[in-house]
């Protein structure tokens, strides 16, 4: 691997850490982007299979590996992350030493006004992840005033949602991430210079829906652990409250023994699925001055134990 990679992921020294890649392990990179985690696990000697539903990472992943390795050790999935197990399946893989997710927008997504995820220029209103399907354009301009009003409370935590969705509908139709942000910033009584866009809560709100981001999160976790053999280990890093609550409640509820009536004979009560589940890792006060994005940050990790996985239990 030649190609420099175009941005370093944040946590990435403990990610790779957690999962403790060795020479001949192989990997799943549930959420590709610009390789940065893919790299460090090639470098660590593992095979890395890596998904990503955006056709433009997938693009860029092609063009790296310069020496043509065969058989390769990495091989792209232009796939959702919740796939993998089908995905893996027909490559003829039924089990995998590891798994790391980098949830949410990619700084590649965020750099590029085209894709429609950021107001700090203005560009289409698009923000598909995988460029197919409803652009939150088109989610928008037709969808009724409740419905965006619960789509920006439930997944932006927008106080003032109601009015939020109310102004919108009366400036439809709207093209732009500026048309979007003008609209937004007007109903919340923005003022130039204060210290945080009230455009952000509701452009990361009409991102997750356009993108199922979080029904995306529940299933790759669960495909995850059906991949995952004894001792394999997962690592998340996710960005906000909402993925890192899905993330811990997930861990928690899989790292835990019962799930039914202690008078139940043994072989029919629930074993933890994982162990040694670790508690919120932040990033260093070296890395968010490096690096402003990795002050959200919340890296997650376990072990995968012997027992079936819950949807094959």
């Amino acid at each position: 691997m030649t190609r420099a990679s175009p941005h370093i992921p944040v946590l990435l020294t403990e990610a790779v850490a957690a999962l403790a890649p060795r020479p001949g392990d192989v990997i799943v990179d549930a959420t590709f982007g610009a390789g940065g985690y893919a790299r460090a696990l090639l470098d660590a000697g593992a095979t890395v299979h890596a998904f990503d539903r955006d056709p433009d990472a997938i693009a860029m992943g092609r063009e790296w590996d310069e020496t043509r390795e065969q058989p390769p050790r990495l091989v792209l999935h232009p796939h959702r992350f919740s796939a993998m197990v089908e995905a893996l399946a027909d490559a003829g893989i039924a089990r995998v030493d590891g798994v790391t997710m980098d949830i949410g927008v990619s700084s590649m997504q965020l750099d590029q006004p085209g894709r429609g995820f950021a107001f700090s220029a203005d560009g289409p209103l698009d923000m598909r992840m995988s460029q197919e399907g409803e652009s939150a354009a088109d989610f928008l301009n037709s969808a009724g005033e409740s419905t965006i009003a619960d789509i920006l409370y439930d997944y932006g935590e927008e106080r003032q949602s109601r009015r939020v969705a109310r102004a919108i509908v009366a400036a439809r139709p709207l093209a732009t991430t500026g048309d979007l942000a003008r609209v937004v910033r007007k109903a919340l009584g923005y003022r130039e210079g204060a210290p945080k866009d009230p455009a952000t809560r509701s452009f990361q709100a009409i991102r997750i829906h356009v993108n199922a981001e979080l029904e995306e999160l529940e299933s790759g976790l669960r495909a995850a652990e059906t991949l995952l053999r004894e001792g394999g280990r997962l690592a998340v890093v996710s960005f906000h409250s909402l993925e890192d609550r899905i993330v811990k409640r997930f861990l928690r509820t899989a790292s835990r023994a019962g799930g039914g009536s202690r008078h139940l004979p043994e072989m029919q009560r629930e074993t933890p699925r994982f162990a040694s589940v670790s508690k919120a890792i932040r990033a260093s006060e070296a890395e968010t001055a490096r690096n402003p994005r990795a002050r959200s940050a919340i890296l997650r990790h376990a072990l995968r134990t012997d027992a079936p996985a819950r949807e094959a239990a």
